[in-house]
């Protein structure tokens, strides 16, 4: 009985000290982890790439202005901060798990989309609460050059979310 209770303590002891390895380098990687790169709306467009104007007038026509707009390709897994207004598509009265990121309130909505590399498809994995849509929000995520297509407009890039925040700015 004595060798098996002295074993039984020497397995705690070990699996005690493998948990408190993890612990520690779990600690170390968020501690050394890069904080999110925070972007604007005008870092999304390529510097060789000139804008097509966009209508911001309510004439009922909801055409988007370039839904194949070039991408900057050096943004796509990186992980972003970027502000903007929140156009839901997924969700209930409480939470959301999936919106568009647009860079100016009533994109999509009450004015034509903007170009596709002026659109971010977010998808939360757990819904996310966005108390009021007048408001602007900071998005922190995965950033990918993947594209999306939507009844509303053709997207450019895609962001797997972390965070919602409130635009202090």
């Amino acid at each position: 009985m004595i060798i098996l209770k002295n074993s039984l303590n020497q397995a705690c002891v070990t699996l005690l000290k493998i948990f408190t390895f993890h612990l520690a380098l779990l600690f170390a990687l968020s501690i050394n982890a890069a904080p999110a790169k925070e972007i604007y709306w005008e870092d999304l467009i390529p510097k060789d790439y000139t804008m097509p104007p966009v209508s911001m007038e309510h004439t009922g026509s909801m055409a988007q202005v370039a839904p194949n707009a070039p991408l900057v390709e050096s943004y796509n897994n990186q992980l972003v901060k970027i502000p903007g207004f929140v156009v839901p598509l997924e969700g209930d009265t409480d939470e959301i798990t999936e919106f568009l990121l647009v860079p100016y309130f009533g994109a999509c909505v009450h004015v034509p989309p903007p170009p596709s590399n002026q659109i971010v498809y977010v998808r939360f994995s757990e819904g996310v609460p966005i108390n009021n849509l007048y408001d602007a929000v900071w998005i922190t995520g995965t950033l990918t050059t993947q594209r999306w297509e939507g009844d509303i407009a053709s997207v450019g890039y895609s962001l797997q979310g972390i965070e919602v925040s409130a635009f202090d700015g």
